[in-house]
């Protein structure tokens, strides 16, 4: 008699395997890591390899001796829930706050919902919202980008562009980037803006966006819809005088890391299609209404672990099994 096996999501078919996938993630992320080096030299590395190494531990301990299982670590989900996490902090974060970032996001994003492809939220959002909650002040201090000189005890910090953006709302002024070529290459330590890790470098992060359109990890419901969602609302707002225009949100802050490598994990996503642009849709839309309106002036986190919370009611937008008879 033949057996039948289940699992939990993701189900990857046609010969690819989770680890590969996972692979292809980080691979796809080393262009912005690279800027981020130039960037933010040393400390971006050992933010990095600190937010990588405690993950791995965590989920290494909780499987090991709390949920008694063989630790499984060669799907790498650990490895890039720590490199997507150090994407969201700044360089200069106090390494134990990294470490308990990092538990929280293991411990309580992932591993209390039963490990990969059982919890709800996103790992890295979860472990990157809990630190900015509970230090508000280290998590939006951000350092001025001076390469292989940036110091990660001592940096000199100064304001971003959302923030710039967030004031000029309240004083009912517009705020545009000076220079969009400048913040969409950030080739150069001088004219990177300031932010976190991962949000410095519009092209890097389309370059790895490309990688995985290409390779088939990721489709483009949910990164097309987040990204035009903002540039259509931001644009009507604009229109009418409220906030910064479409480009000026497009290319600061995280809605570019956040729609091609946050919202797109599979777990947190939905099925189907329409339930995909849905949900991006949902995300485009409170990006915006916390950038313009909100206290913070960042919001895509928030706004992703919002719309992973629709994810179950998205993922009845199924189309109807072939044969299946609608009921009136």
């Amino acid at each position: 008699m033949a057996q039948l096996f289940t699992s939990a999501a993701p189900h990857v078919h046609s010969g690819d395997s989770v680890q590969k996938n996972m692979l292809f993630v980080i691979l796809a992320l080393l262009p912005a890591f690279a800027v981020s080096l130039i960037a933010f030299g040393w400390s971006a590395l050992i933010t990095t390899v600190i937010s990588i190494a405690a993950c791995v531990l965590t989920e290494w301990c909780i499987t090991k001796f709390m949920l008694k299982r063989q630790p499984s670590l060669c799907d790498l989900s650990a490895v890039l829930t720590g490199l997507l996490l150090a994407f969201n902090l700044p360089s200069n974060l106090p390494w134990w706050m990294v470490v308990l970032g990092s538990i929280f996001a293991i411990g309580i994003g992932k591993m209390v919902f039963g490990g990969i492809g059982q919890n709800v939220f996103n790992p890295a959002l979860v472990g990157r919202v809990f630190l900015l909650i509970s230090f508000p002040a280290a998590m939006t201090t951000w350092p001025v980008a001076k390469g292989f000189a940036t110091s990660y005890l001592d940096a000199e910090t100064a304001a971003t562009p959302l923030s710039y953006m967030k004031h000029a709302v309240i004083e009912h002024k517009q705020f545009e980037l000076d220079s969009f070529v400048d913040s969409f290459l950030s080739c150069v330590p001088e004219h990177i803006m300031g932010g976190s890790l991962g949000e410095i470098s519009a092209l890097a992060l389309l370059i790895g966006g490309i990688f995985l359109l290409c390779t088939r990890v990721i489709s483009w419901h949910i990164p097309v819809s987040i990204l035009g969602t903002v540039a259509v609302f931001t644009a009507i707002l604009s229109a009418c005088g409220i906030g910064s225009g479409p480009l000026t949100h497009l290319l600061t802050g995280g809605v570019m890391l956040g729609a091609i490598f946050m919202a797109t994990d599979y777990v947190t996503s939905p099925m189907t299609a329409w339930g995909k642009i849905i949900f991006g849709v949902g995300i485009g839309v409170i990006v915006v209404v916390i950038r313009t309106w909100g206290a913070y002036p960042e919001g895509m986190s928030f706004a992703i672990l919002i719309m992973n919370s629709v994810v179950p009611l998205l993922n009845r937008i199924a189309p109807k099994r072939f044969g299946e008879v609608v009921k009136k």
